[in-house]
């Protein structure tokens, strides 16, 4: 059975329409129009409420920008639970958020404190003082949403991208929620030179999160095609799970491939672990109505 985790309306985010290729949503105060695949359907609301868009997302033959309908706050943040994101209109179409990945932004810090709370309680059993940290590694992490989840948790995190500027955003935003002084590195890489630096000096990791794009570039221009790359580095992933791992999460974004696709790929680092696998897709609901637009699939392993 497939499962669809959804995002609803929330204080600073609300997906308002979707239809004719577009969707239009709010973040705080402001509201922006742009380009989605996945809204096939008719809009629901009439062009006035479309027009009322602080900005939107405009392609012109092969030129593509941002049209500013309303004034944008230059200093534009929203806040997600615990967590505050700096947004900003960037040349890709994004805005720095993925709102749909807040579920799993509350699944890792709550897999994070259940794994202190048994280890806590068992070493008062045993009379222990033993108290490790939890390590997390986040590849391809972006602007940091999963990393300052899991520091929330408690955990040690390790955040990788090949973008100094999502990194920079992403420190940004570890200041913004009040996490400055939590134990987060930050590396700008190639997640796959980083992970065979990581075999070679026997770095473990419980956590291991991947949000791998379809094409990207390394920090010297080192060319990704998930189709090419994704499985061996999937197979290099493996050698640094620790031998008491808590969960590994493989987010996409591509159409061309299946939840299932992507299940059965994490079943080949984690079919010796025990635990469970489980799949599915990530939707937001259109606010005043049942309609769902599709975000992304995703693969986890949990203990």
């Amino acid at each position: 059975m497939e499962n669809i985790y959804i995002t609803e309306k929330s204080k600073d985010y609300e997906l308002l329409d979707s239809g004719d290729g577009r969707k239009l949503e709010r973040y705080g105060e402001v509201t922006i129009s742009r380009p989605d695949p996945q809204a096939l359907w008719q809009k629901s609301l009439g062009e006035t409420e479309w027009k009322k868009a602080n900005a939107s997302f405009e392609q012109d033959g092969l030129k593509v920008k941002w049209k500013i309908l309303n004034e944008v706050p230059k200093d534009w943040k929203v806040t997600f639970d615990k967590l505050v994101f700096n947004l900003q209109l960037l040349p890709s179409k994004h805005i720095g958020v993925f709102p749909e990945q807040s579920y799993h932004w509350k699944w890792l810090e709550e897999k994070i404190k259940l794994r202190y709370e048994y280890t806590n309680h068992a070493n008062n059993t045993n009379n222990t003082n033993k108290n490790a940290k939890i390590n997390v590694l986040n590849l391809f992490g972006y602007t940091g949403g999963s990393s300052l989840a899991c520091a929330i948790a408690g955990a040690e995190v390790c955040h990788v991208d090949a973008s100094e500027f999502a990194v920079d955003l992403a420190m940004k935003n570890r200041d913004s929620s009040g996490l400055k002084d939590a134990p987060i590195r930050f590396i700008i890489d190639d997640v796959r030179k980083f992970v065979e630096r990581e075999i070679k000096r026997g770095k473990k990791y419980d956590v291991i999160i991947m949000d791998p794009p379809v094409y990207g570039k390394g920090v010297k221009k080192e060319v990704w095609k998930i189709e090419e790359d994704l499985v061996p580095l999937l197979s290099r992933v493996k050698e640094i799970i620790s031998d008491s791992p808590i969960a590994i999460i493989l987010n996409g974004y591509s159409s061309r491939y299946s939840h299932i696709t992507y299940k059965q790929m994490l079943e080949n680092i984690t079919s010796t672990l025990g635990g469970s696998l489980s799949s599915g897709e990530l939707a937001i609901k259109q606010s005043q109505s049942e309609r769902l637009l599709r975000c992304g699939i995703f693969a986890r392993w949990k203990k």
